[in-house]
């Protein structure tokens, strides 16, 4: 058994979401909010050999990597096989900026390693999810992913538990780092962070249902930073900027901001912040390559 795949998965980007991960079945777990998936992302060439023992090496933009979500949801694939496992993986955002990197990364690495198994993808999303959760590192970006474009999260979880439904929208959009990252796992263990998140989301998802409009997410995800005290002073100061080209909110969870309107305008005035990326609302989710 040996071979290599390589796999590309986009980016995903929440605008506000309710912590739901007390269900005891972690298939159950994750988040009921927003958002949308971009397309830049994570794409991950896997490589396999059998032989003695079992193992999984991962390197992130060309340095070795514990990456401990994407090794997590490789064993979950590979179970007690044993066989060896190399993972290159190429991240076109950066981590921990609420571009959901981590689960791109896992995602895609996933899909090679389930097509050189002969493992239906199903199993790959599975896994990837399952990693999210056990480390932290995300709540609803599988699913989001999963249903592609921008996305309500009705139901947390993976399908057949979790329901999210997509909303048909095409846009250029601007990202911009406009602070130092934020480590979602610290954000998630805090009680009274909890709370406000929970309580804002909730609101928030309950309202966006009602509409489903692009102008309705950005307008309803500034309000939850709000509600639910996420806002850093730099990304107050770039909300200002962007605001006079288009429209914009942060992404959870992350030190940065997600625009649509004047692509050139937006990235003009918020490269001072930061680095800023160009992208689109991605239509086509996680393939193969």
């Amino acid at each position: 058994m040996s071979g290599t795949r390589s796999a590309f998965c986009p980016g995903h980007i929440t605008a506000f979401f309710e912590i739901c991960d007390q269900a005891e079945d972690p298939l159950r777990k994750g988040s009921r909010g927003a958002g949308m998936s971009v397309t830049l992302g994570a794409s991950s060439r896997v490589s396999i050999e059998e032989g003695e023992g079992r193992s999984i090496s991962v390197q992130i933009n060309g340095q070795e990597s514990k990456a401990e979500t994407t090794v997590d949801a490789l064993s979950r694939i590979i179970g007690e096989t044993e066989v060896g496992v190399q993972v290159e993986t190429s991240l076109d955002l950066p981590m921990e900026q609420g571009f959901g990197m981590s689960a791109a990364g896992a995602l895609s690495a996933s899909l090679a390693l389930c097509s050189l198994l002969g493992i239906s993808q199903e199993k790959a999303f599975e896994a990837a999810h399952l990693a999210e959760a056990k480390n932290g590192t995300g709540l609803g970006d599988i699913a989001g992913i999963q249903a592609g474009g921008v996305e309500i999260r009705l139901e947390p979880g993976l399908l057949p538990y979790g329901r999210a439904e997509r909303i048909e929208a095409m846009s250029e959009v601007v990202l911009a780092v406009v602070g130092a990252p934020i480590r979602t796992p610290k954000v998630l263990s805090d009680p009274v962070m909890r709370g406000k998140i929970s309580a804002a989301g909730r609101r928030c998802t309950a309202e966006f249902d009602e509409g489903r409009s692009l102008e309705q997410l950005f307008a309803l995800g500034v309000e939850f930073i709000e509600d639910a005290e996420l806002s850093s002073k730099e990304a107050l100061e770039a909300l200002v900027v962007a605001d006079n080209h288009g429209m914009a909110s942060m992404a959870m969870l992350g030190n940065s901001l997600f625009c649509i309107g004047d692509t050139a305008e937006l990235a003009e005035g918020l490269k001072r912040f930061g680095p800023v990326f160009t992208c689109e609302i991605d239509q086509r989710g996680p393939r193969l390559l």
